[in-house]
This record gives structure tokens, sequence and C-alpha cells, in this order.
């Protein structure tokens, strides 16, 4: 019933394939409530882990020591209401779930870089349109509303086109975690799940995020020896914007594009970040009194610029790519979406502690490792648990 609850878009269509399926009546409400007791036991789990880690006696529960250890973390969307207010959606807002993937992975270093060169899939204009839209949520000078998951699909679907160059490494488990708390209790998580998987014994680790300052907030706290990268797709979308709003034909600024494309790629963002400051002299600063639309070129070119300026240290790609390390945060995005299957929609408003709950078990059923299945045989009262006779009692 439980995995029934999370695997499904909803609580309904749950109780409905329990009927079918499996002959059990039962209500979407009933499997509600089971479903989030049972997070609210791993909510409990997760966060005596995390403070058995805070005290340093947090043991690792894999033995092996995997070859490479990559950490992933980005943000999804999920739309809340408020509580105690009767009947009905009262005081809806977009809240950010923060999801991480952890992931042991198995690939080769290099004595060079092993493509010095861009991939086919980020110069051709029809897919670099695509991912930049899915990334930055605007394109061709038109404002759109971003949303996360059109924009992850968008992504995925036109990475997956592509096949995976032979440098890229093999992933072998994941698994996830996922929360509504504050960055400063998520990176906590993360370490955690990072110590019981043995990760910080690999001899070759990344971070990968995007340009978010509270992903390299953690990174620098909870993973300092990890290798931070920074996810090479958001530089692109940045670097596609910046080429467009410079102006010209349109053939000159998929020319540009391609050409500072080439230059990140290559490690040469500094050389991109001189030619956006000689693009904003012409254009001119926005000025502190103006609120310009969020394509106004000026604004572009600029937010771009920063982006680079501030990430810069974090895109030696080629010194990535030789150590056998991946670029892009597409693992990460691919399991928001899985996150945003069960936990987005139209329809879905949710309670702050019901939704923490949900995205436990849904964290835990993603996960590689049969972590719920194995949560539910060894909780108290289960069928399959042998119980001392005061906890019978």
């Amino acid at each position: 019933m439980v995995t029934a609850g999370v695997a499904l878009t909803s609580f309904e269509t749950a109780a409905k394939g329990l009927g079918v399926l499996a002959e059990i009546e039962i209500s979407g409400r009933h499997v509600g409530r089971m479903t989030e007791e049972i997070g609210a036991e791993m909510v409990r789990a997760r966060d005596e882990r995390v403070e058995e880690h805070r005290h340093l006696r947090l043991k690792p529960r894999v033995e092996t020591v995997p070859p490479l250890a990559v950490v992933e973390v980005d943000g999804g969307r999920v739309h809340t209401r408020a509580a105690d207010c009767g009947a009905g959606v009262h005081e809806p807002s977009w809240r950010e779930s923060k999801v991480a993937n952890l992931l042991t992975m198995a690939g080769e270093t290099f004595a060079a870089d092993p493509q010095p060169e861009p991939p086919a899939a980020f110069t051709n204009a029809e897919r670099v349109a695509a991912l930049a839209r899915g990334i930055k949520g605007f394109s061709a000078g038109k404002e759109a509303e971003t949303d996360a998951v059109s924009g992850d699909v968008e992504k995925e679907e036109t990475l997956a086109e592509e096949p995976s160059p032979a440098w890229q490494p093999e992933r072998l488990v994941r698994t996830c975690v996922a929360t509504m708390r504050d960055s400063e209790a998520f990176g906590a998580m993360v370490a955690a799940e990072a110590q019981e998987r043995n990760l910080y014994a690999a001899l070759r680790r990344a971070f990968i995020a995007d340009g978010s300052k509270y992903n390299w907030s953690i990174q620098q706290r909870w993973f300092r020896d990890f290798v931070p990268i920074n996810d090479f797709v958001h530089v692109l979308s940045y670097v596609y914007e910046a080429a467009q709003a410079a102006g010209g034909t349109a053939q000159e600024s998929w020319q540009r594009y391609q050409t500072w494309l080439r230059a990140c790629w290559q490690g040469r963002v500094t050389e991109v970040i001189a030619a956006l400051a000689e693009v904003q002299a012409r254009l001119g600063e926005v000025q502190p009194d103006e609120s310009p639309p969020a394509t106004d070129p000026r604004l572009v070119v600029a937010q771009a610029r920063t982006y680079l300026q501030n990430n810069q240290t974090r895109m030696d790609y080629p010194r990535y790519r030789q150590q056998g390390l991946p670029i892009t945060s597409a693992l990460v995005e691919s399991v928001i979406k899985e996150f945003n299957y069960r936990v987005k929609g139209s329809e879905k408003f949710w309670l702050e502690k019901g939704v923490e709950e949900v995205l436990q078990v849904r964290a835990a059923y993603l996960c590689e490792d049969d972590r719920l299945a194995k949560h539910l045989a060894q909780r108290p009262g289960s069928p399959y648990r042998r119980r001392s006779r005061r906890q019978a009692a």
C-alpha cells in the first residue's frame, strides 16, 4: 500500500490500483495516512542519523570503497497550502524542494582531455535552444514562466538523443535525499547519507551543482575535499542567451555562441568574460533606478557575465574530463523529474508536514538499495521482524 502511495501519481490512484490489482478495498485517504505514517518514521530515523553524524558517531553501512563518488544537488518545486484553514486551498504558494543525488560510479582517467571539442548536442541550434529554454525559462526575446517539469523533460530528452561519450563514467548505484527544510539542514542530511555510503573514502570525488550560492555553501562545509564542478548545461544556457542578446544577425549570434561555448568547454572562460565585458560596454549598464524586463539585452549580458565570474573557479572542464568526472547535473535533473512526477501537479497542494513525509518515502523508493522494502520489513510491528517480549507487549 505504501509503495503504491509513492509510486503512483496520487493516493486516490494508488487506492484504485490496489482495488483492481490486489483486491484490497481501501480509500485514498487511508493510503495517504499510512504513507505519511511511514514517512514520519523515516523522517525521525533520518534526523537521528544526521545527529549521529554531527557528533562523529555515524559509521559507514557500506564497506566497499567506491572508485568514484559523485554528489549532485538541485531544487524542484512543490505547491503548498496553509494548514488549519478549513476545506479548500488557502494561501497557495510555490516552495522549493531540495534534492541530492548520491552516486557511486566507475570510469577511467586519461593522460589528456579525451574530448577537446564540444559534443554535437551542444552545437545543434535546435537542441541548444531547447536546452536554454528548459534552464532559463525564456528564449528568442519572449518571457515565459519557468516550469520545472517541462524544463527537466526537455533537457533530459535533448541530451538523451546524443550517445554518451566514452570518457563519461558509468553509474553504479544511486541513492537520494529530499527535503523541504532549509539549506543548512539539507546539507547535513546529504553529508550523513554520504558518510553511510562511504563516499568520503573514494579516491576520486566530485560535487556538481548549478550556480546557486547555497549549493556551494554546502560543498564548502560538507564536501570540501570533493572537486567542485559547475553544471556545464547552465553555462551553455547563459552563454547562448548572452550571444543572442549581443545583437547582429541570427548567423552572427550563432557564430558568437559557438565561439564562446567552445572557449568555456576548453577551460578558457576568462576569454568569454572579457568578450562579455566588451559587449556590456557597447550596450551600456542597467541603471539603479531602472526595472527592465528579464529579456533586456543589457540585463541578459550582465547576468551571464556575473554568472561566469562567480563560477569560473569551478569551470576547468578539460581537467575534469581528464580525471573521468561528469560535468553536467543531468542525473540529478532526472531524479527531480521523478520526484515531481509524484508531488507536483496542477491539483496538488500539500501541507508542509505531509509533503516532507511523502518526500522521504519517495526518496527511499527511488534509492537503488531496497531502502523502502528494508524499512518496512524491519520496523516494529512488521510480520517479518522478530520482536522482543517487551515490544510485543
